[in-house]
């Protein structure tokens, strides 16, 4: 597929990456979800924003791992797609255990598209549930502030959560949900939906499935140089998302659970308490198991 009709790009888009067919199934429901979100019942009779498809357009950003099949597959859905050059650090780590973080260090190129004044980078594996388009608006660094290297409001981001409540043996040890971001707020759960806990909490992780970027060529060379520093990325067991929670340290805005609602929150014991279908305006279904590979 021809990048042509992107010669002209929107300045404000929606977007995801790609680098191969495993995750067509989801890019394509996410398309679907943005234009047509499906909020609980109650919500969309009495908030008829909440059902209102996005006014602002989506685009598959790919690498050239992604063939030629998928581009055809995107042309006959109307989703325009750009080619996106790869980010590949020169580690030998292979994440056996999560193969899938091998890739994610790509959603970094985001950072360097100045094309754009605002990109909301949103996972493959994930389900927009209520209309969420004030991301767009949302005030984060200008770029002449950016530009500038006094960035305090680099990007926007969900916290991790850091229970790890299927207790997978690689991750940290530090992983447990006394320092977990979200359990700071069980004791406000209602001002949960609307407020995020407070920037440095629990392991001080970012989730990467939701990233609200304006994109600035000084931010990226600030990651490009953490890139360059494989002794220490060699180590991270969370890519991408280890990478940016480090670099810009106290200088990202944590964004409110609900728009990435990771579904293992929802789980008994996790963050239940918290979790309001109602509220949530985007599902990230983590790990490897995605509802397409599910049978039905």
């Amino acid at each position: 597929m021809s990048d042509s009709s992107l010669q002209q790009p929107p300045k404000r888009i929606w977007a995801s990456l790609i680098t191969n067919l495993s995750y067509l199934p989801g890019l394509l429901t996410l398309h679907h979800s943005l234009n047509h979100p499906s909020p609980d019942p109650g919500i969309a009779s009495t908030n008829l924003n909440a059902a209102q498809g996005t006014k602002y357009p989506f685009v598959a950003f790919y690498t050239s791992t992604f063939p030629a099949t998928g581009l055809e597959i995107l042309k006959a859905r109307g989703i325009p797609a750009k080619h996106v050059q790869s980010v590949t650090p020169g580690i030998t780590r292979k994440y056996a255990q999560d193969p899938r973080f091998a890739e994610t260090w790509n959603k970094l190129i985001v950072f360097s598209l100045e094309e754009y004044d605002r990109v909301v980078l949103l996972d493959g594996d994930i389900l927009v549930r209520r209309n969420m388009d004030e991301l767009m608006e949302m005030e984060l660094d200008g770029r002449d502030v950016l530009d500038n290297g006094q960035a305090r409001r680099a990007f926007a981001a969900a916290h991790a959560c850091a229970c790890n409540p299927m207790k997978k043996e690689h991750y940290p040890a530090t992983w447990i949900p006394a320092n977990c971001a979200y359990t700071t707020q069980h004791a406000t759960p209602d001002h949960a939906q609307s407020t995020a806990p407070a920037p440095g909490s629990g392991v001080g992780m970012l989730n990467s499935g939701v990233l609200v970027v304006t994109p600035s060529l000084k931010i990226y060379d600030e990651i490009s140089t953490g890139l360059a520093d494989l002794a220490r990325i060699e180590k991270y067991d969370f890519p991408d998302q280890e990478l940016l929670s480090e670099v810009f340290d106290g200088r990202w805005v944590p964004l409110p659970y609900v728009y990435n609602a990771l579904k293992t929150l929802r789980m008994e014991g996790v963050h239940d308490c918290l979790w309001r279908d109602s509220e949530v305006k985007a599902v990230h279904y983590i790990f490897g198991t995605k509802p397409w590979h599910e049978d039905r």
